[in-house]
Order: structure tokens, then C-alpha cells, then sequence
């Protein structure tokens, strides 16, 4: 707590609060730096602020627009949302994420902070009886109730879209990079595996492309609820009903959101379903969870194919970026892939998070929004960080190792499989068994228990054509 030298007295509907003298803040936000402080030092990220100053900008927008805010006042709020949204007071926001349910705490400290700032503008000090009031201005046909659903559609949306390192984007340059890949290597084949045991064969075109194709499908599903988590609560106020705002209001704003942003944002077709659920953010935490299901299973496809360099697989080489040992000098570990199956983690646990708190919603209000918003934009952020550095930092100079693959090829007994119409699978499984008992080749075992021609096994037996079984059809 500051002292007395070095706070100022602020007053809210409880009475006076002292708080720190250069804070942007006021009573109310102080008093829940108080109850909160100490739970876990985590506050609201960049993403989130960024969305909470476009609310009350856009809300500034249409209060001005509809005579209800004089120039001055408007002028000023707008100037100061803007730099809220900006991230130039981002210090100013010190309140615990777990706080109360519906965020009020982190709704007031904006409209505190805005204030505050709006004040400063008009040539009014802290601590003075200003113009600018933080809830009859800067809050002006919102509440906590409609503003913080709204700043986490907002917030997830924009992350998911930003064109530079926006999950989508994220997604598809590592699809990219594994398609390079799997085209650049279409024609070697390898031997697949089913339960880590040797099965038929496959390329690693096919291998990678499938890798490829579950990134694209991810997209698709985070796409397919882009329109649903675009829809916006703000204008339901309370409870739904919008009480102490116009008719239009929520509309409007959406589409000022919408021009500030280019994403086309909406009102909420059900404002009273928007306010009492959270179960759009749940929707997309599911699509964010296969996601991550998809990235731990490419990563470790990656880490088995990559084992060795001489007891495991050793299909590929991933790129070497540090000593992977303090004590076994030259061990190079598959970093990259290994930091991206603790995001997928983090992300599975941030999904079981977001469900439990998106069904603790009651009646009118969904009441463990703090959580839901961090738990979102984080597994948003982690998936799109982990996908780019499996893109630039494994696959994109990952080497596949073609002479050791086709020798992995050459010895599977399970190409015998091939041979089941021609001879029956029981001899074919005699085969397969005294090959790998012996250590011999498949096609010299072929040749002495069939009556098979050389021309023939090697016809049937052909890595390639048992990898394209239809190519002439």
C-alpha cells in the first residue's frame, strides 16, 4: 500500500480510497488491486486491453453521434480510448485476472483510466472535480455485462485474423511449409507404421501432406465459428434487455468496431444468450483444442522420425539448434518439437478451463469471464507462436534421409502383404516370419518358398507401386 506522502484520496459510492498518486485509476479500481492482489499476478494481456479501449472508443463514437456526448467530452474520450487501445497505459490496468466473475473490475478500471486521461486533456489534474466522468461518460449505455463478452469476442477475433501473426496465418505457413516438403519428397518411399510397428508403405509425401491436411481442416473448423464469435453483446447492458442505452446502440457500435478494425463485427442476433452463456468461447476453445491435438501429433511424428541418430528411426534430421546435453557431448534433442507438445498441453488444460468456467454461467450472466479471456487468448497466442517455429525452425530445413529409408524399405517383411491375393495369407505370414527371424531380405525368402519368378516378386514387392496401389487402375 503507497503512503500517505504519496497517494491522493479518490471516492466512490463506498467512500474514500487513497491510492497511489500518479495512478491513472481511481476508488474503484484500487479497491480491487486490494481484494485481489496476491492470487496470481496475472493480469489482462495486450490482445485483451487492445479490444477493451475499441469498446469504449466505438461507444464514445456513437454516444457523440447521438447527441448524448457534447464534442468536447467525446473528442477527449476518443483521444484517450485510442491510447488505451494502443497499449499506452497498459501499467494502468494492474488488476488479477481472477477477480470478480464478470470482470466489473477491469470494466471500471478502463473507464477510470479513460477518464482520467479524458480529464487530463481538458486541463483538469488528477484528483480534481473533472467533466469526464468515468460511468456517466466513458460508460455510457454499457455495462460490465455486455462490455467484457463483447472485448473477448473482440480480442479472440482479431487474434485469430491479424494477417502478420494472427492464428490463421500462423496455421497456414507451417500447412506451406509442410507441403514443400511433402512435394519435394513425393517420391521417396518409407516404411509406414501402424500401433509403432512396421506396416505397408508409404511416401513421405503422402506422410507429410496428411500433416499438412489436418493444419488446413484446423483452419477450416476456426473458420467455420468466425462468424458466430463476431457477434457482439455490447447493447445488452444488465441483463439483455438494454436498459439505459438507445435503440440501435449495440448495432451501432459494432460497426464502428467493425471500420476501426476492417473485421466485420455484429450485434448479438440474442443479447440475452449473449450475456447468460459463454458458449461460443467455449465453441472455439474446442476448435483451439483439436488444434492442438493436430500440432502434439505432428510434433511427435517429428520426434520419432527424427530419433536416433543411430538406435531409433532416423528417417529425418532436424535442423541442430543447440547442444542438447550438459553432459553428453554432440546429443542434439528435437527442441522445437518438443516446446510445441507443451503448448498443445498447456492449450488441452486451458480448453478444460474455459468449459468448466463457460458452464458455471447462471441465469443472466456467464460469471467466470476474467478466466475465460485469458485462458482463450492464451491458447490463441501459444498455437500461433508454437506453429510458426515448427514452420521456420523444423520443418522447413528438416533433411530426409533417403538412403536410410530405403533401406528401412528393403528389409520390412510386412510388404509380404502385397503377396496375400497371389499366395494366401497364412504362407505369406510364414514369409514375413522367417524373414525377420533370419535377417533376410523378403524377396530372397519369396524366392524360396514360392514358385514365383524374380520378374514377379519384384513386381509385386515394389516399394513404389504398393505406395500408389492404384496408379494403374
Amino acid at each position: 500500500m503507497p503512503t500517505p506522502a504519496h497517494t491522493r484520496a479518490e471516492r466512490d459510492s463506498l467512500g474514500e480510497v487513497p491510492v497511489p498518486a500518479d495512478a491513472l485509476w481511481g476508488a474503484s479500481t484500487q479497491r480491487a488491486v486490494d481484494n485481489f492482489s496476491g492470487i496470481s499476478g496475472l493480469v489482462f494481456s495486450r490482445r485483451f486491453l487492445h479490444a477493451l479501449g475499441l469498446v469504449k472508443l466505438a461507444a464514445a463514437g456513437v454516444n457523440h453521434a447521438l447527441g448524448d456526448l457534447p464534442d468536447d467530452l467525446a473528442d477527449a474520450i476518443d483521444a484517450a480510448a485510442r491510447d488505451v487501445a494502443d497499449g499506452a497505459h497498459d501499467a494502468h490496468f494492474p488488476i488479477d485476472v481472477f477477480q470478480t466473475g464478470s470482470g466489473t473490475s477491469t470494466n471500471t478500471n478502463a473507464n477510470e483510466v479513460i477518464a482520467n486521461l479524458a480529464n487530463r486533456r481538458l486541463g483538469r489534474p488528477l484528483g480534481t472535480k473533472a467533466p469526464v466522468h468515468p460511468n456517466d461518460h466513458v460508460n455510457m449505455g454499457q455495462s460490465s455485462n455486455d462490455v467484457i463478452p463483447t472485448a473477448i469476442h473482440v480480442a479472440a477475433a482479431l487474434a485469430i485474423v491479424d494477417p502478420t501473426d494472427g492464428l490463421r496465418a500462423s496455421l497456414l505457413r507451417l500447412a506451406d511449409a509442410i507441403d514443400v516438403q511433402a512435394r519435394a519428397n513425393d517420391d521417396v518411399v518409407k516404411t509406414g507404421r501402424t500401433h509403432l510397428m512396421d506396416a505397408m508403405p508409404v511416401t513421405v509425401g503422402q506422410a507429410f501432406g496428411a500433416w499438412a491436411s489436418q493444419i488446413r481442416t484446423a483452419v477450416g473448423r476456426i473458420d467455420a465459428l468466425l462468424p458466430e464469435l463476431s457477434q457482439l453483446a455490447i447493447g445488452g447492458t444488465a441483463v439483455g434487455t438494454g436498459i439505459n442505452t438507445r435503440a440501435g446502440f449495440g448495432k451501432a457500435v459494432a460497426a464502428r468496431i467493425s471500420a476501426l478494425t476492417g473485421h466485420p463485427f455484429s450485434e448479438a442476433d440474442d443479447h440475452f444468450m449473449a450475456q447468460a452463456t459463454s458458449d461460443t468461447a467455449a465453441a472455439v476453445s474446442g476448435a483451439l483444442n483439436a488444434t492442438a491435438v493436430s500440432l502434439m501429433k505432428i510434433a511427435n511424428d517429428l520426434r520419432w522420425m527424427n530419433s536416433g541418430p543411430q538406435a531409433g528411426l532416423a528417417e529425418i534430421t532436424l535442423p541442430a539448434l543447440q547442444p542438447g546435453s550438459s553432459i553428453m557431448p554432440g546429443k542434439i534433442n528435437p527442441v522445437i518439437p518438443e516446446a510445441v507438445t507443451m503448448v498443445c498441453a498447456q492449450v488441452i488444460g486451458n480448453h478444460t478451463t474455459i468449459t468448466v468456467a463457460a458452464q458455471a454461467a447462471n441465469f443472466e450472466l456467464s460469471v467466470m469471464l476474467p478466466v475465460i479471456a485469458r485462458n482463450l487468448l492464451e491458447s490463441i497466442a501459444f498455437l500461433s507462436g508454437a506453429a510458426r517455429a515448427l514452420a521456420d525452425r523444423a520443418v522447413r530445413d528438416l533433411v530426409v534421409n533417403r538412403d536410410h529409408i530405403a533401406d528401412l524399405v528393403e528389409r520390412n517383411p510386412i510388404l509380404v502383404t502385397a503377396l496375400n491375393p497371389v499366395i494366401g495369407y497364412d504362407r505369406a505370414a510364414k514369409i514375413a516370419k522367417q524373414a525377420y527371424a533370419e535377417g533376410r531380405r523378403l524377396k530372397d525368402v519369396t524366392a524360396e518358398q514360392t514358385d514365383l519368378t524374380a520378374e514377379e516378386i519384384d513386381r509385386h514387392l515394389d516399394p513404389v507401386a504398393l505406395a500408389h496401389p492404384h496408379a494403374r487402375d
